[in-house]
């Protein structure tokens, strides 16, 4: 299981002391293809299907194949038992019968279009349905009716940060809904846990640990046994250098069954900073044996190979590139010294794959270093980086493209944003 879907299946679980997050809804989107009516009170979806149809005018008795319209799967009707449709959908999505939920939450949101509550429960269904891109909408209208909505924040959180597949933007998104949610003077205190546990996943992943130290904390101080924010504690001393705090964390895990592979590749690489290579396998194998989709055998060539391979994609970039590198020694190393890291602050993560060291070339070097600008390639982050040597070989030339970038002058942010993160 990825560390991702680990953390989705650890916070829905935290619905024993407070539901997972509702994210919010549109109550008429439902079903996307699978269009949702409910009773009479879905008149809105309903005159949607009638225009569609009066819209479509004489050609739509003359279809094509490929014009064939999609199967509609009309949500069942919502049984209340009686009460409110908010409060079934509710009761629902507990009890994780989560098509009853969204058939509750759908009827609620019809009753009551500006009912911000009623568009987070039915996006929290959507969530637990896989349902992701109708749970975004869902989200969205919530929180444009009301962006101060606790649930709705917590929910459109968790989807970005947790549950999608993670990119920058996702992360950045899930940690500004999880930041929002802390700083709104009525959330609801049992929520602050829960927020604070997001905006650290989300945080960690964006290479901010200090902020993710931050939030582990908030979430540890209510929970102390909460295992999921010890872990994102021992990630975030791990990526600030704190390697002594780090290994004792990440040791306490080990007994973690959710946890525990994570726990072993972690001390295999605190292990290895310190020289211990027989040991530090010992750890990778036994995470490789817990969980072999999340940790592979990396395609470590030997140190003349990769150094064959660096020149090799040194001799492909293009004319420029070269001519930059000109007096620009490109160094192959095994794993980044301490002083390198702690040489910003806050430190550089112990798992890059390359660094420049010195000014950009539009800066005068002031004779502290020698030379005064260098460049490094990491033999075994990089391996652990990708699957394949053929991976190997283009994270090779994405992070040299990477690290002249920066000694063209170009911060990490505009990296990122031209696809060289």
């Amino acid at each position: 299981m990825s560390r991702r879907g680990l953390l989705a299946v650890c916070l829905l679980l935290l619905a024993s002391c407070k539901r997972n997050p509702p994210a919010v809804a549109d109550a008429g989107t439902d079903a996307g293809t699978a269009v949702s009516v409910v009773g009479a009170d879905a008149g809105a979806d309903a005159g949607t299907l009638a225009r569609a149809s009066e819209d479509a005018g004489p050609s739509a008795s003359v279809k094509r194949p490929d014009d064939a319209a999609a199967e509609v799967h009309p949500l069942a009707v919502c049984d209340a038992k009686q009460g409110a449709p908010l409060d079934a959908a509710r009761d629902y999505y507990d009890a994780g019968h989560y098509e009853e939920a969204l058939s509750c939450a759908a009827q609620a949101a019809a009753l009551e279009p500006d009912l911000a509550a009623a568009h987070a429960e039915r996006g929290a269904a959507l969530a637990a349905l896989n349902r992701e891109p109708e749970a975004q909408l869902a989200y969205a209208r919530a929180l444009a009716i009301d962006p101060g909505d606790a649930d709705a924040l917590l929910g459109a959180a968790h989807l970005y940060a947790v549950q999608l597949p993670s990119t920058r933007e996702r992360d950045e998104l899930g940690a500004l809904y999880a930041e929002r949610g802390l700083s709104q003077p009525s959330t609801p205190p049992e929520l602050v846990p829960s927020l604070a546990l997001v905006a650290a996943m989300a945080f960690n992943d964006l290479g901010q640990a200090d902020q993710a130290l931050d939030r582990a904390a908030i979430v540890l101080a209510r929970e102390p046994d909460n295992h999921e924010a010890k872990y994102e504690k021992a990630l975030a001393l791990f990526e600030l250098c704190r390697f002594r705090e780090a290994r004792a964390a990440f040791a306490s895990l080990l007994k973690d069954k959710e946890r525990a592979a994570h726990a072993h590749q972690h001390l295999g690489l605190l292990l290895e900073r310190e020289g211990q290579w027989a040991k530090a396998e010992e750890h990778f194998q036994k995470a490789r044996a817990l969980e072999p989709e999340d940790f592979p055998p990396p395609p470590l060539p030997s140190a003349d190979e990769f150094k064959a391979q660096v020149a090799r994609a040194l001799a492909d970039l293009p004319e420029d590139m070269r001519k930059d590198l000109e007096g620009v020694p490109v160094a192959t190393e095994e794993i980044p010294s301490e002083d390198d890291l702690l040489a910003n602050q806050p430190p550089l993560s112990p798992t890059i794959l390359g660094l420049f060291r010195g000014p950009s070339l539009q800066e005068p070097c002031d004779g502290s270093e020698t030379p005064c600008r260098s460049v490094a390639l990491y033999r075994r982050n990089l391996a652990r980086a990708v699957r394949t040597p053929e991976e190997l070989r283009e994270q090779i030339r994405v992070t040299l493209l990477h690290e002249i970038g920066h000694l063209r002058g170009e911060d990490d942010e505009e990296l990122a944003a031209r696809g060289l993160e």
